[in-house]
C-alpha cells in the first residue's frame, strides 16, 4: 500500500489526506522532518555532515543532501520524524535533544514531482567520525563532512569547489561544487549553514 500524507491548504490547515504519488502529483502541501547534523572537531572547527542521496531515489539521485531527512506520514507528529536519522544514519537520538529551527516552505518540481514541502528543521549535535555512522546504504550513497567555513566559501560563490572528507564514496576525499547540491529557490543549504555558525557562537534563537 501506498504511503498516505496528511495534506494542507495555502493557510497550512489541514485539508485530508491522500496517497504520497497523488501529493506529488497534484503538489499539495505536506509535512516533512528534516535534520541537519552539526559538530565541532578536537581543535574546535565545526561541520555539517550532508548524505549523498543513492542513485536509486527517484528524486535528485546521486546529489549532496540534508543529513537525514524523510515525510511525516499522515498522523504522525514532528517528534515521530526522528526516526529518520536512525532509519538513514543508524544513530538513535531523542526528540527532545534536538536543536529547532522553525519550519520552512520549500516548493521544486523535478521531472513529474511538483513537492510542496512543511519542512520541520533541526540541528542534532553530534561530534562522532564519519567512520561511526552506521549508514543504510540502500539509502544513502555515503556521506561527508563539510566544514562550515569551506562550506560557506562554496554555497557563497567565493569558491568554484571545495574537498571534504568521504565515506562510502570513490575515495575517503572527494571535490564537491555547488552543482551537486539539491537546488532551492532560497538558498536553503547556505542559510543552514550561517544559522550552524550562529549556533555555536552562542545564540539561542534561530529560525530558518
Amino acid at each position: 500500500m501506498s504511503e498516505q500524507f496528511d495534506i494542507y491548504d495555502e493557510s497550512l490547515r489541514h485539508i485530508g489526506v491522500k496517497s504520497r504519488e497523488a501529493v506529488h502529483r497534484d503538489g499539495d502541501w505536506h509535512q516533512v522532518f528534516h535534520c541537519w547534523m552539526v559538530g565541532r572537531e578536537l581543535n574546535g572547527d565545526e561541520f555539517v555532515i550532508l548524505q549523498m542521496r543513492h542513485d536509486d531515489k527517484d528524486m535528485y539521485p546521486g546529489k549532496v543532501d540534508i543529513s537525514a531527512a524523510g515525510h511525516l506520514e499522515a498522523g504522525e507528529s514532528v517528534a515521530d520524524g526522528v526516526r529518520e536519522i536512525e532509519e538513514e544514519l543508524g544513530l538513535r537520538v531523542n526528540f527532545e535533544d534536538l536543536v529547532p529551527l522553525g519550519r520552512r516552505l520549500g516548493i521544486s518540481r523535478y521531472r513529474d514531482v511538483v513537492d510542496c514541502q512543511i519542512c520541520h528543521v533541526f540541528f542534532c549535535v553530534c561530534s562522532r567520525s564519519l567512520a561511526d555512522y552506521n549508514y543504510r546504504e540502500d539509502e544513502v550513497k555515503g556521506l561527508l563532512k563539510l566544514p562550515l567555513d569551506a562550506g560557506l566559501s562554496l554555497l557563497s560563490g567565493e569558491v568554484d569547489s571545495v574537498m571534504v572528507e568521504a565515506v562510502g564514496l570513490r575515495a575517503d576525499r572527494v571535490t564537491i561544487g555547488v552543482g551537486d547540491f539539491i537546488p532551492s529557490v532560497d538558498h536553503y543549504a547556505l542559510k543552514t549553514l550561517i544559522l550552524a555558525k550562529r549556533y555555536f557562537a552562542g545564540e539561542k534563537h534561530l529560525y530558518i
